[in-house]
This record gives C-alpha cells, sequence and structure tokens, in this order.
C-alpha cells in the first residue's frame, strides 16, 4: 500500500509546530507563510539540499539511509516514539521483495493458562488492532462494558469512540482516546498493508469527529505502560498501574499481553478485589471471553 500520504502529512504536521527559535536559526526578514519551520529551514538543520527535503516530504522516502532519517529527526526535533514511527514509515515504503503469504498466528494454550493463572491482576491479550483475544477472568470483568454488545467481540477503540458509555467508564476520556488512536497510528506505520487495520481506521473516521480530529493530527503511541483511571459500572472508580508486553509468535503482528494491577493497600485494591468476587458470582460460562486462537 502506498504510504506517501501518511509521511507527507506526518512531516508537515511536524515541522509546522516548530518555530525558527525553537530551532535555534535567526528570524528572517518578510512576513511567514507558514506556522512552523519552512521546507528550506528543515533542509538546512539536517544538512540536505532543499530540493531533496523537499522530495522526502512528499513521500519519496523509499531508499533513504538511516542516517539522514536521523538527521531529518533531529531537526525536527521529533522524540523516540516519532522517530520510531518515521523509521517505521520509511520500512513499509520499501517494495516487498517478493509476495509473502501467512497463515494467522495461533496463540498457544499455554498463553490461556498463564493468563488464568493471574488471580490477583487483570490480564489480557490484545492483537496490534486493539482487539481483545484472550482474557482472563478480572480482566473480562474489568472491561465488561467492552464486551456488552450484540457481537461479543471486544475492541478498544470501537468502543472509546462509538459507544457513548466510554465517557463514563474513562474519567480522562480525551486522555484514553489520544492514547488509543497514537497506538493506532505507530501500528499503521508499521503495517500499512493491514487490511483489516485500515477498515478499522476507516469505519471510526467516517463515524467519529472525535477520531477523525486526531488521526490528522499524526500523533503516536509506542509506549505500553503507566496508571489509567476507570469508573466501573460495579465497583466504581479504579486507579491501577498497567504494563504490556510483546508475546513473539513469529508474526510481524505479534499480539500483545497486557496486566492491570493495583497499588497495594489503596481503595483501588479493594475495589479489584470486589470485581473478582463479582465475576465469581457471573459464573464460568458468562464471564469468561470466546477463547479466540487468532493472534492477529
Amino acid at each position: 500500500m502506498d504510504n506517501r500520504s501518511d509521511i507527507r502529512d506526518f512531516l508537515a504536521s511536524r515541522r509546522a509546530r516548530i518555530t525558527p527559535a525553537q530551532a535555534g536559526l535567526l528570524p528572517g526578514g518578510g512576513r511567514r507563510r507558514v506556522p512552523g519551520l519552512r521546507r528550506e529551514e528543515v533542509a538546512v538543520l539536517a544538512g540536505v539540499s532543499t530540493d531533496w527535503y523537499t522530495r522526502l516530504e512528499k513521500g519519496h522516502i523509499a531508499g533513504v539511509s538511516e542516517d539522514v532519517l536521523a538527521a531529518v529527526a533531529r531537526a525536527l526535533q521529533l522524540d523516540d516514539e516519532e522517530r520510531t514511527y518515521l523509521f517505521d514509515l520509511a520500512r513499509a515504503a520499501r517494495p516487498a521483495r517478493a509476495p509473502q503469504r501467512r497463515s494467522r498466528a495461533q496463540l498457544p494454550p499455554s498463553v490461556q493458562w498463564m493468563l488464568d493463572s493471574m488471580t490477583g491482576s487483570a490480564a489480557f491479550v490484545a492483537n496490534r488492532r486493539l482487539d481483545i483475544v484472550a482474557s482472563n477472568t478480572l480482566g473480562w470483568a474489568l472491561h465488561a462494558p467492552l464486551f456488552d454488545n450484540p457481537s461479543g467481540a471486544a475492541n478498544f477503540a470501537r468502543f472509546q469512540f462509538l459507544d457513548p458509555r466510554a465517557a463514563d467508564f474513562y474519567p480522562d476520556w480525551a486522555g484514553a482516546a489520544d492514547v488509543t488512536v497514537g497506538l493506532l497510528r505507530a501500528e499503521a506505520g508499521r503495517r500499512p498493508n493491514d487490511a483489516r487495520l485500515r477498515e478499522l481506521v476507516g469505519e471510526l473516521s467516517t463515524v467519529s469527529a472525535e477520531f477523525r480530529t486526531r488521526w490528522a493530527a499524526h500523533d503516536v503511541r509506542i509506549r505500553h505502560d503507566g496508571r489509567k483511571q476507570f469508573r466501573h459500572p460495579v465497583v466504581g472508580a479504579l486507579d491501577l498501574t498497567y504494563r504490556t508486553l510483546d508475546l513473539p509468535t513469529g508474526d510481524p503482528s505479534d499480539p500483545r499481553l497486557t496486566i492491570y494491577t493495583a497499588e497495594p493497600g489503596t481503595p483501588s485494591e479493594d475495589a479489584l478485589r470486589l470485581l473478582a468476587s463479582w465475576a465469581a458470582t457471573r459464573g464460568t460460562t458468562e464471564t469468561a471471553p470466546a477463547r479466540v486462537t487468532e493472534g492477529s
């Protein structure tokens, strides 16, 4: 898939946010027609010609060396996540050597056994399109509103932008929405040929103005740890720490394991225990999500 528009929009948006003063350039004469740096100024900072940088910003990134990309990243003052995204865009733009056929990755049964052994934490496995593909009971209970839909399938992005309950479920809805879109944007840079990811982005862009605005900002999210707050319909407020780890399966769309825990001795720990008790009373057939074997 041609990703030149993603490259163009990303570089232009990063250029627009930097003033000459922030870049250490002397103010030039005349009225500026752009809010940030001009292309020729980025070229000077990166040590390349204006024509070359103009071509790059038009999406012609295939074959560009990593040293030059690193120089552009420094000129645009990209952070670590944005720099990774730029390099992913460059890798994705390289011509494929030969079409590759892959069977769908499957989660081994041991992954579900591992999830089920975590009784004090909410744990789940999600693919790079943010579908929950496996979970333990407490992970299901924490995300019960996501599973409460006619299909029974849980996708963080669809819930975030298409389900009105998300505004109550996430006290900081805007912050959670930024993270969700940033994760999808980073994945789109890494895997531009993922048709199902493109379909998801197209669906959300069509229906949700909030998603469209965030997608157009070209902000990326690669870091997978931190804190998140929930307003759960059963146990109320939860303030949890989470960490996400890759689960290598030999496929480029390797799923990720996320574990949510509460700080010991806090009300959130008590609430998480209460949530586990509530889940246990619901019965195994009702609480357990489908054992999905597709890793992506």
